[in-house]
């Protein structure tokens, strides 16, 4: 892999958590999963929740004010109601004969919800209700029956809207029904209130899914633009929305010139490697036929094999990946790509992979990845003072995820490097020194783990070398 002059291991720029966890073992797996970034809240939500808030406060605000505005006349009309009951009832009474005042009397409680008996000092009377309304009323009717009047929400353990007044010189209680006088119950407005709620949350959600609609269509085409496939990413470009259908156009422009920029390259790097393969071949015969000294024909036919590696290297980092992915046994795979080393005399590889490790992939994109990294390993993670690279393959499944790890016991790369070195054709010091390379090999590697819905990362342990962590989607747990 690309290294630097060769110096004392550096020190990891990632968290201690994680720099533990790049250690060689299973214990990297774990703190792989560790390091996942919180998924934020969807837009889709976020609008949903602020329209919520939004209408519910304004339902509240409007509750209050119409509660504030009923406030006075509900007042006034239920002191109006119970002045003209008590009214009624003492021109009743005292228009009637005393042989014939409890026959109306019962007349009154059975028909109308009065009841008249006389108010004594042993009675056990129960203070007001203290919210507003009950102490405006009072006020209220004290005014127009006079100061002396009394009133309870229940008298002898009886309740009811009890009511004081004077009849012949002498005090009586009027019970008037609750329901004859009381405004809506707490209950009614609290299913009004309930029912109002409902309502704006349902008008929340449509309101945001109308919003956001047009903005998850434009993120699934960009995603698939992503993947590479333009043609399944047309927008619509008669929305009735000016704003919608001028982006919806943008978009379209832009994937298709895209579109037209990866045909044209696809196209001009099979050309260059067409037309630079045939003089290559040319100069390889001509090499071997008309240059007698051995060494400097050596030289040459090296030249000549390095220019052929970089044209594959081109030619391999320009493939399109396939989107088309399904089960792949891992273990096949890795097993295949050291079968093809031959048991090379310049590299020796620990393997330790859980069993039947199965991804979502393709196989031969994997191999690919496998095998770039362990030439990478060869050329560049050889151990100080050695010829030899060590390089230890380890896999492991972790939640939704399987992880496998590349890593050699070279002499690693600093720290300030690790994020160059999968961008394309970037060389650390020792790989642009021996220039064997055309700075492909990681770029490679991180675009087709990622065109696979996986991850790649790079780190330096503490004990030395350079670790290659790649995290793809288990089978069995693929949203």
């Amino acid at each position: 892999m690309a290294t630097s002059e060769p110096h004392p291991p550096p020190q990891s720029t990632y968290p201690p958590s994680i720099q533990v966890g790049l250690e060689y073992g299973p214990s990297a797996i774990a703190a792989l999963s560790s390091n996942t970034a919180k998924p934020g809240i969807s837009l889709f939500w976020r609008t949903f929740f602020l329209l919520a808030i939004l209408i519910a406060g304004s339902v509240l605000a409007w509750l209050k004010t119409l509660s504030a505005l009923e406030f006075e006349p509900r007042a006034l009309q239920t002191v109006h109601q119970i002045v003209s009951m008590v009214n009624i009832t003492r021109t009743v009474l005292l228009h009637t004969d005393v042989i014939e005042e409890a026959e109306v009397l019962k007349t009154l409680a059975a028909d109308e919800g009065l009841r008249v008996q006389p108010r004594l000092p042993t009675d056990v009377v129960e203070p007001l209700n203290a919210d507003a309304l009950s102490v405006r009323i009072f006020q209220e009717l004290q005014i127009r029956n006079g100061a002396a009047t009394q009133m309870s929400p229940s008298v002898n353990g009886q309740p009811g809207m009890w009511v004081s007044f004077n009849l012949r010189e002498q005090p009586y209680w009027l019970r008037i029904d609750q329901d004859r006088v009381s405004p809506s119950s707490g209950k009614t407005w609290l299913i009004w209130l309930a029912l109002a709620v409902v309502l704006s949350l349902a008008g929340a959600a449509i309101l945001a899914g109308l919003i956001n609609q047009p903005i998850k269509q434009l993120w699934r085409a960009a995603d698939r633009v992503r993947e590479g496939d333009y043609d399944s990413s047309y927008l619509d470009e008669k929305a009735s929305t000016n704003e919608i259908r001028e982006v919806n156009i943008g978009f379209n422009r832009m994937a298709s010139r895209l579109s037209k920029i990866d045909q044209d390259r696809a196209v001009m790097l099979a050309g260059i490697s067409h037309d630079l393969r045939t003089p290559l071949a040319r100069l390889r015969l001509e090499t071997e036929m008309y240059v007698s000294d051995e060494n400097a024909r050596a030289h040459m036919d090296n030249d000549i094999e390095q220019l052929d590696r970089t044209i594959d290297k081109f030619l391999e980092y320009a493939r399109p990946v396939p989107s088309n992915f399904q089960s792949v046994h891992l273990n096949e795979v890795i097993e295949g790509c050291l079968y093809a080393l031959s048991s090379p005399t310049d590299m020796q590889v620990t393997l330790d992979m859980a069993a039947d490790l199965r991804v979502f992939g393709d196989a031969t994109e994997l191999a690919r990845v496998v095998n770039n990294l362990l030439e990478n390993a060869r050329r560049y993670g050889k151990t100080p003072n050695t010829s030899i690279a060590n390089v230890e393959i380890t896999g492991r499944t972790r939640d939704h995820w399987v992880v496998l790890r590349v890593r050699d016991r070279g002499p690693g790369v600093a720290a300030a490097v690790l994020p160059l070195l999968t961008q394309a054709f970037f060389r650390g010091d020792t790989a642009r020194t021996s220039a064997t390379g055309a700075g492909l090999g990681l770029s490679i590697v991180e675009k087709a783990i990622q065109r696979m819905g996986g991850t790649v990362s790079l780190s330096c342990p503490n004990s030395g070398g350079l670790a290659v962590l790649i995290r793809l989607n288990k089978v069995g747990s693929q949203a």
